[in-house]
């Protein structure tokens, strides 16, 4: 009886039976190799932020990039929301990737049903070329006469199209699909609902995880994108933030500001290049931990059935 009752009192072992136990001096090396590569992480981001929060006076005290604050001077931020290159580029961005998203979920997930389903029509065929994709790239210069010969040349169009179907994202999407009981979408087509009405009141529901990664993918892709901008996009007015921030850190370049009151003292210069850089970053850098705990269960299942 106590045997029992020790039995189930024991807790469980997270470790498996194979996995050694840790010795101190493991656990110390893992710890002082975890704590500088967090430590390569944020103290950049830390001196960016305190940069482009210094003012003018603080900055030249440190020679330039700042780690230890000295007050806080917002005026860089109040700079680069008055409008101008910066204020444009920040809504080009959020256009692009709102609509790029929503178009290449679309594409992908319906390309992923069809796939999945081995009676489709071109199953096969499709599917290979697809992977093909994987060991041949067509290079920079046909892609950039397709799109010049398609006129999407200096149009917005340029920034979704080239890059709107990941054939990785496509494969993993796939393989979630494949892994829903073939029983359940059966069960539906006897009940007399088609293919259209089983994907979206059956299988997105199931898919919840997956597709917030994906879509998580595609979103950082498009916030990210500076170098189809940089071929595509002539046109000033219609920059990406990530293009306003190479011209701006890269090539050294000062964006234009139209709503600051006459008679104004722009901020420093270095101040207000930090300022984009964290205005670039900060999207993604909140909206990526609602979105982490859909990692293992989308990617990684997603990933190893079918």
């Amino acid at each position: 009886m106590s045997v029992q009752l020790a039995t189930k009192l024991r807790k469980p072992s997270r470790r498996p039976a194979w996995e050694e136990k840790p010795t101190p001096v493991g656990l110390a090396v893992k710890g002082l190799v975890l704590t500088a590569v967090v430590l390569a992480v944020l103290v950049p981001l830390w001196t960016v932020v305190v940069t482009s929060l210094s003012s003018r006076q603080t900055i030249n005290e440190a020679g330039g990039l700042v780690m230890i604050p000295k007050g806080i001077d917002a005026s860089a931020y109040v700079t680069i929301f008055s409008g101008g290159t910066v204020t444009k580029a920040l809504w080009i961005s959020t256009l692009v990737t709102v609509a790029g998203t929503a178009v290449s979920l679309l594409l992908t997930v319906l390309a992923a049903y069809g796939l999945s389903r081995p009676g489709s029509l071109g199953h096969r065929s499709l599917l290979f070329y697809f992977l093909l994709t994987f060991l041949i790239y067509p290079g920079l210069v046909p892609s950039y006469l397709v799109v010049t010969g398609l006129g999407l040349k200096d149009s917005l169009w340029s920034l979704i199209l080239p890059t709107a179907v990941s054939v990785f994202n496509l494969v993993v999407i796939r393989a979630f699909f494949q892994a829903i009981p073939q029983e359940l979408l059966d069960s539906a087509r006897i009940d007399g609902a088609g293919e259209l009405r089983i994907l979206i009141r059956i299988v997105l529901p199931l898919s919840k995880a997956v597709i917030a990664v994906v879509g998580l993918f595609y979103a950082v892709g498009y916030w990210n994108t500076w170098f189809n901008a940089l071929l595509y996009i002539d046109d000033n007015d219609k920059f990406p933030i990530q293009r306003i921030l190479q011209s701006i850190v890269l090539q050294g370049q000062s964006p234009t500001f139209s709503g600051l009151p006459v008679g104004t003292a722009m901020p420093p210069t270095l101040a207000v290049k930090m300022a984009v850089v964290v205005v670039a970053v900060a999207p993604i850098a909140i909206v990526y931990p609602f979105i982490q705990r859909h990692f293992v269960k989308g990617v990684i299942l997603g990933a190893i059935k079918g």
